[in-house]
């Protein structure tokens, strides 16, 4: 009997690579917040989850040369905020909406991985059978 991991996480692995990602471009934004010309960036998270499930081909990896499915999911497709209002040096980083942005984002993070653990659960009581 053969087990299959993208059934029993379903999206959740897909996510927690590109939310890792999102963190990391969020956090860069904030790091530069007085960086001048520094241009707000962030990742279209439903665009790039749904093109990747739509194309995403329904194949292994057997050895080591080759491509694994879904590994260019983490790089995402890097576009510019819009700033609602530009400092005067160029720069489009606004502090309150990084900020909301990356909680938001680990609170998403956060919903798959207790997703995912209590998949892992679920899966542990039914081959213990308790």
């Amino acid at each position: 009997m053969s087990f299959n991991f993208d059934q029993a996480f379903g999206i959740h692995p897909l996510a927690l690579k590109l939310r890792d990602r999102r963190t990391e471009v969020l956090a860069s934004n904030l790091a530069n917040t007085d960086t001048p010309g520094y241009k707000a960036r962030d990742i279209d998270f439903q665009s790039v989850l749904q093109n990747t499930l739509t194309t995403r081909p329904h194949i292994t990896a057997t050895q080591s040369g080759h491509i694994v499915p879904g590994a260019g999911l983490s790089a995402g497709r890097l576009m510019y905020r819009v700033s609602v209002q530009p400092s005067l040096d160029g720069n489009t980083v606004e502090t309150t909406t990084e900020q909301m942005q990356f909680a938001e984002n680990a609170l998403h993070y956060q919903a798959s991985l207790r997703f995912i653990d209590g998949r892992i659960a679920s899966l542990m009581t039914a081959i213990k059978g308790q």
